[in-house]
């Protein structure tokens, strides 16, 4: 295949005419042309294919080659992905599933070794992938590097198994991707001297700062429930840094303006997409916004292109003599609205259909848990009043607060008061020990009923948030009906999104599924939820490796200390 066409070169910062000839999936030749009256056989801009470089591609509920569907209507091309949620349910045989489906798809898929499952020793899960374990994933062509290392406390302290996956990592040249929220200055020194190069964790601009300064390529995170990039992109803060470079003698006057607009850190990453995100963009979406944000809309390109290419030594990123044909056409640079997508020189998209099929897998039940009754959900003191910790979670945030709240008490048990916002929250163990904990949140304003979800980062027992003990029960029993999923009951309806996929997901489509969720998510603003991603924000409330409270089915967890804590003070 030859042709003419306006490239978008990432490797020089230009756009030329280029005559390009594909051969068995590669660029065999790409050849300026010099005639300012060239004719081009292509209406449209072609851009390198775009790379997700952290994704887990079981937070958007569909299976890898239903993704691969929608993902290439948005030009993405290839993606490195964590299979970490599978894996803490069904181990090995997860992650083997994972890049089985995936063959069947013409996208990319690149996958990372988990480092942590369990994430910590103070949840249950699923399974437990240990050093051994680790080094026969990373012996595998499919794995590129080491997963996101969320047990930063046991990196800083010296935890000895912890420290042996990341030396196989080294033994055998893989990346080691990072997960270190807030972790700073000693902590951080002793976190980044084992090799860990990635972060996808930053909160703010003066932590992503302090990371860049040491070594570490920064992931800038534009997700469906944590979205850092307006705090990494907020040009307030990068003009009082790049000034303050400048008063030293560090970047003169005259390049300043031009320092503004480059951006300083890496990648633009997913990390987690829900089903209804995706239908409406991916990277695409991500790449206008930095643009809007002020960021040069070539840098932005070059976040999701060459360099994740480069860190993860894809044969991907550019369109350059001997690299694989993975490319987009653009209608143009302002719009960035993607025309078609090719993947090894071959249409996978040509702008209405998806050119290809996907597999239908055969599910097995992996929710091993009883029925529950109200009681299971009820908090039990003896006195009038007590004062308790209660979660304080935020929108958009996986970071939580810590606070407390005077409660009432009826009948022996303690009540949530929905004039402080104060609702009760409960992890349901799904593995057969039946361990349950219960404890308070703020943040989700529900009026009324219960939102209940298997999908609870990292081990993905059965989370629940609800006013009514009555309701928690009966929504947490939907999920054991349905083999996994998200649920919404209250006194006036109910629904559910059944993910009989370990739990995780679904053999539909990213429509059907985004239609399902909608319609869940209108249930729960109905029920007073201001959340954008109320079961998403949810799942992340079990997710004990951020700060700064969460909960297990082990008990209330202190993230900031790394050690359970009381749930009735004193």
């Amino acid at each position: 295949m030859t042709f003419t066409a306006y490239v978008l070169d990432v490797l020089t910062n230009s756009v030329y005419p280029a005559r390009i000839t594909i051969e068995d999936g590669i660029f065999k030749h790409i050849v300026p042309v010099m005639d300012e009256n060239v004719e081009v056989d292509v209406e449209g801009l072609i851009v390198p294919g775009f790379i997700d470089s952290h994704i887990h591609i079981e937070s958007s509920m569909l299976t890898p080659s239903q993704f691969a569907k929608i993902a290439v209507r948005h030009g993405t091309t290839s993606v490195v992905c964590d299979p970490h949620e599978i894996a803490n349910v069904c181990g090995i045989e997860g992650i083997e599933f994972m890049i089985e489906n995936a063959s069947h798809v013409p996208l990319n898929f690149y996958f990372t070794a988990p480092s942590c499952v369990p994430a910590t020793s103070f949840e249950t899960s699923g399974a437990i992938l240990d050093s051994s374990d680790i080094e026969v994933l990373l012996q595998k062509d499919e794995i590129v590097a080491l997963g996101e290392m969320m047990n930063f406390p046991g990196v800083i302290n010296g935890d000895e198994e912890v420290l042996r996956k990341l030396e196989l990592a080294r033994k055998y040249k893989k990346p080691i991707d990072g997960h270190a929220p807030l972790v700073s200055d000693e902590e951080l020194d002793k976190y980044v001297e084992q090799g860990i190069v990635t972060d996808h964790e930053c909160s703010n601009f003066h932590e992503a700062i302090e990371k860049k300064q040491k070594g570490m390529k920064i992931m800038v995170r534009d997700g469906s429930s944590a979205k850092n990039m307006e705090a990494l992109f907020d040009f307030s803060e990068r003009i009082d840094y790049l000034k303050n470079q400048e008063s030293f003698g560090i970047i003169p006057n005259e390049v300043l303006e031009r320092r503004i607009h480059s951006p300083i850190f890496d990648f633009i990453v997913s990390d987690d997409k829900h089903p209804n995100d995706l239908i409406r963009g991916h990277l695409d979406k991500s790449v206008k916004k930095a643009v809007e944000l002020g960021i040069d809309v070539i840098k932005a390109i070059e976040m999701v292109t060459i360099n994740p290419a480069s860190h993860y030594n894809l044969d991907a990123g550019a369109i350059v003599t001997g690299a694989k044909a993975d490319f987009i056409i653009i209608d143009n640079i302002y719009d960035f609205n993607i025309l078609k997508t090719y993947i090894a020189g071959q249409c996978v998209f040509d702008g209405e259909n998806v050119l290809f099929d996907v597999p239908e897998v055969e599910t097995q039940n992996t929710i091993n848990a009883i029925k529950r009754t109200a009681e299971d959900f009820d908090v039990l003191f003896d006195g009038d009043e007590c004062e308790v910790n209660v979660i304080e979670c935020y929108n958009g945030e996986l970071l939580t607060g810590k606070t407390t709240a005077k409660l009432i008490t009826k009948d022996g048990k303690v009540q949530p008061d929905i004039y402080q916002d104060v609702l009760k929250i409960a992890v349901v163990e799904r593995y057969g020990n039946n361990n349950i904990t219960n404890a308070f949140i703020k943040g989700f304003d529900l009026k009324k009923g219960a939102i209940a979800s298997s999908v609870a980062h990292d081990s993905h027992n059965i989370v629940v948030v609800g006013y009514d003990s009555a309701m928690m029960a009966k929504a947490v029993n939907n999920i054991i009906e349905n083999k996994g999923g998200f649920s919404v009951v209250s006194e006036d309806f109910s629904d559910s999104l059944a993910l009989p996929i370990a739990g995780l997901m679904t053999n539909k489509d990213a429509y059907k599924v985004a239609k399902k969720l909608g319609i869940l998510h209108n249930m729960v603003s109905a029920l007073g939820c201001k959340l954008d991603s109320p079961f998403m924000t949810m799942a992340f409330m079990a997710l004990l490796v951020i700060p700064s409270i969460k909960i297990s089915d082990m008990g209330l967890f202190d993230g900031d200390s790394f050690e359970f804590m009381d749930l009735i003070i004193n």
